[in-house]
């Protein structure tokens, strides 16, 4: 008898697992099963936050922090790459310098990582190994920031530092130091940091102190909007594993403020007072999405929150946070950009938004969609042997920055 005890318990242990690992996954994606384990280690992990943080033991962001693969890697040198942790303008920065001797002046990007403003560093494996492969393939100069992050520092910090350095790093004296061409410099992230690239590449048009200009902005699956947080892209893929809409509400409003408040209001997207009405054209789906992605979604107007959000917390309506909501006559000057969206991701739409926008004042866009993928593909370039799920992505993105850079 106890022998069938142990069975049973057993088998109902592997079904309450297996109920929890499987998640159903969109026909085309790729490598399900190695997803669902992600998934799962991700979902574990939000569900433990929420425990925690309900209980006063822990704050929600600090239990995400433990993410498995974030790893911190010292920075370690290779026969192809030097790589150093130092500081631009009192920001700390990785910097990656190849070893191979350049015919001449070599190209640089400055690379700043996702995680919602709120996780992640340049040390993490994952984005160590992305920008020291991207540094190797390009012969480039790469400096990858690390910013300091919410909830311990709120909007503009994130953005202050990262412009800090970029700003930095283009001055002429400095570019001369590590070798590097003014023309061939570009601003790249991913995610939360995909946001602040476009963020700084539209302020530096706005400053009269930085002569060099940028060649080049690359937008990997960039957040661009904080207004509208039920668009097609939110509520198709509300569950999607890694990003779901839940969450994404949570590094919004995180970024701006611990105030719950906003993350409520957020939740049930009612945050924006009537007197910022205006700035919904610069995010209406219906004339900047395709019809592919409008699928059977209809419109509905906004339901306006209450002006007090939004004075307590004027960030959510800044275009340094959103970058959608500058006008027309501020996109038309920004440089080559290339922006990379996954189908399966709740910030899809806002990568799309963005090239179309850009593309109708003629700014140079590539817009590089990838149909089977979810977001933070990128990161899964967990060794240099095993490219996993962010091979063709990443193949496809540096291969670009190679030929236009």
């Amino acid at each position: 008898a106890d022998m069938g005890a142990k069975l049973l318990c057993f088998f109902l242990t592997s079904a309450l697992l297996a109920y929890y690992i499987y998640t159903p996954m969109p026909e085309d994606i790729d490598e399900p099963w190695k997803l669902m384990f992600i998934s799962a280690a991700f979902r574990t992990l939000e569900h433990m936050a929420d425990v925690l943080d309900q209980l006063g033991l822990k704050p929600y962001m600090e239990t995400l922090m433990l993410i498995p693969f974030a790893k911190y890697i010292p920075p370690t040198s290779d026969e192809n790459i030097t790589v150093t942790n130092t500081e631009f303008s009192n920001v700390p920065v990785r910097l990656y310098l190849p070893r191979k001797a350049a015919a001449g002046l070599r190209r640089a990007v400055i690379y700043f990582h996702g995680g919602g403003w709120c996780l992640g560093q340049a040390g993490m494996e994952g984005y160590d190994l992305l920008t020291r492969m991207t540094s190797h393939r390009l012969n480039a100069v790469v400096v990858s920031v690390d910013y300091r992050l919410a909830p311990k520092y709120h909007f503009p910090v994130q953005f202050e530092d990262v412009y800090a350095v970029t700003k930095f790093f283009l001055q002429s004296s400095v570019l001369s130091q590590y070798g590097v061409d003014p023309d061939r410099v570009c601003v790249a992230g991913d995610s939360a940091g995909g946001n602040l690239a476009a963020a700084v590449a539209q302020q530096l048009l706005e400053d009269a102190e930085v002569k060099n200009k940028l060649k080049i902005q690359a937008l990997i699956y960039p957040a661009l909007q904080s207004i509208d947080l039920n668009l097609p892209a939110y509520q198709d893929n509300e569950n999607k594993p890694i990003l779901p809409r839940s969450l994404m509400v949570k590094f919004w409003s995180a970024y701006f403020t611990s105030d719950t408040s906003l993350t409520e209001a957020m939740a049930a997207n009612r945050h924006v007072p009537p007197e910022s009405s205006h700035l919904f054209q610069f995010v209406n789906w219906t004339s900047l999405l395709p019809d592919e992605m409008k699928k059977d979604h209809v419109y509905t107007a906004p339901t306006y929150g209450s002006p007090e959000l939004a004075q307590k917390y004027p960030g959510f309506l800044d275009p340094r946070a959103a970058p959608l909501l500058v006008s027309d006559a501020q996109l038309r000057r920004l440089p080559l950009t290339y922006i990379l969206t996954c189908e399966h991701d709740v910030l899809r739409d806002d990568g799309v938004m963005y090239a179309r926008r850009l593309r109708d004042v003629g700014v140079p866009v590539v817009h590089d969609h990838a149909k089977d993928a979810f977001h933070g593909v990128m990161m899964f370039i967990l060794s240099p042997a095993e490219l996993a799920m962010g091979h063709r992505v990443f193949g496809r993105y540096v291969q670009w920055l190679d030929e236009n850079l």
